[in-house]
């Protein structure tokens, strides 16, 4: 499911499916996309790039496209592949950049950027 919230430029994505399930959210206002992978018990962290990560109001479009066509034609397809690297625990200064609802999504797990 998705929802998204204009006023606060939040962007809501849950995913249940059972080992796969995850929460990501896309916080445009701090431009940080976090994903938390329910399996591996970690957050990814990811810098919103405007090449490659839709505006906010193309979200809702993209979205209204996915649900009525059975293959979306938009070029604004957002795939993503993270690499394992050295995590770390957020900082108090890290989470003043990542902002307070990807501090609730992620606190307490191991973070990747």
């Amino acid at each position: 499911t998705m929802t998204i919230h204009n006023d606060k430029q939040i962007v809501d994505v849950h995913v249940r499916s059972g080992l796969y399930s995850s929460d990501t959210i896309f916080d445009y206002s701090k431009g940080y996309i976090a994903t938390r992978l329910f399996s591996r018990k970690a957050c990814f962290i990811l810098k919103i790039s405007k090449e490659y990560i839709p505006e906010l109001q193309e979200i809702g479009r993209l979205a209204f496209e996915r649900k009525t066509m059975k293959e979306i034609y938009s070029p604004n397809n957002v795939w993503v592949q993270f690499q394992s690297g050295h995590s770390l625990f957020g900082s108090i200064k890290e989470w003043f950049l990542y902002g307070e609802h990807i501090k609730q999504l992620c606190a307490g797990l191991p973070l990747y950027k």
